[in-house]
């Protein structure tokens, strides 16, 4: 009940004409990890990145490869 975490499962998204973005504030440093949509550049955010622990869950979670990532300011 108290300080116990919920063991998080692989989210289901549908990645097709979607590219895996990471923002990034340039003031407060910031990062959110989701994917864009090139034609409408909506984004759609997935999880906060505190560190490069939850950047590798991202990456084992949407099944994404490092390479494939953008970065935007």
């Amino acid at each position: 009940m108290f300080g116990r975490r919920k063991k998080r499962t692989a989210r289901f998204y549908d990645k097709a004409g979607k590219i895996p973005v990471i923002r990034s504030s340039i003031c407060t440093g910031e990062q959110v990890a989701g994917f864009k949509d090139p034609v409408s550049g909506k984004f759609d955010e997935l999880m906060l990145i505190r560190g490069g622990s939850d950047l590798a869950e991202f990456y084992s979670q949407c099944q994404v490869d490092e390479n494939d990532i953008h970065r935007e300011w």
